[in-house]
């Protein structure tokens, strides 16, 4: 069966492409999250998960953080994080950092290290 899922029901914005979505419940091994982030130095804390991740730059430049190598990437390029390796990122500017993230489980979980 196929799902068709309004914008309305993950974006926490509907002029932004910014929201997550845990797809388990429609039968997929995956969850989205849509990442707009405005402000240099934004991003999220250092975190593993169980399962890999992929990233999807589509807009601006991110400084990734991937075990302990630094990894400068920008739109156009995909960043992909093996399981249990920590991780986090940053936007560099200027201007916004917009990602897809891909977490390859049907719900997320998260390992929060700081």
């Amino acid at each position: 069966m196929a799902h068709v899922i309004d914008r309305d029901e993950w974006a926490v914005r509907s002029d932004h492409w910014k929201g997550e979505l845990q797809c388990g419940v429609y039968g997929s091994n995956s969850c989205l999250i849509f990442n707009y982030l405005p402000d240099v130095g934004g991003g999220p804390r250092l975190h593993s998960h169980p399962y890999a991740e992929i990233f999807i730059i589509r807009q601006g430049t991110g400084l990734f953080t991937v075990g302990d190598k630094e990894i400068e990437a920008s739109a156009g390029q995909i960043v992909i994080v093996p399981p249990h390796t920590p991780h986090q990122f940053t936007n560099l500017g200027p201007g916004p950092l917009e990602t897809t993230d891909i977490h390859e489980n049907g719900k997320f979980i998260t390992e929060w290290l700081e």
